[in-house]
């Protein structure tokens, strides 16, 4: 995978980290109104996002794993993070749910 494969996957893990995270704020918005519906579906939608990312992610891992080499770039550090920060998030709004409800 050359550098700049690696800086489109990088983007796209990034786009997508960002829309759960919105998601996944707009739910904690939602629970505050005590809009159940409206925050489990926000909260659905999020992981279903996130998991679009995971999968650029696993297919990465498992390009490396086959031996590809791979050319670690600052942007996929930082993808990495926003991704993580999007699941940790996402979980929250979970932990949450079940804590106002």
């Amino acid at each position: 995978m050359t550098k700049e494969d690696m800086e489109m996957v990088a983007m796209e893990i990034v786009a997508y980290a960002g829309e759960a995270r919105t998601q996944f704020l707009k739910a904690m918005d939602a629970m505050a109104d005590k809009d159940w519906e409206a925050a489990e579906k926000l909260i659905s939608e999020g992981y279903e996002t996130v998991l679009s990312a995971h999968d650029s992610q696993t297919d990465m891992i498992a390009r490396e794993a086959g031996g590809e080499d791979m050319e670690l770039c600052f942007l996929m550090v930082h993808a990495q993070d926003h991704l993580m920060n999007a699941m940790l998030l996402g979980d929250m709004c979970k932990r949450f749910m079940k804590m106002m409800k």
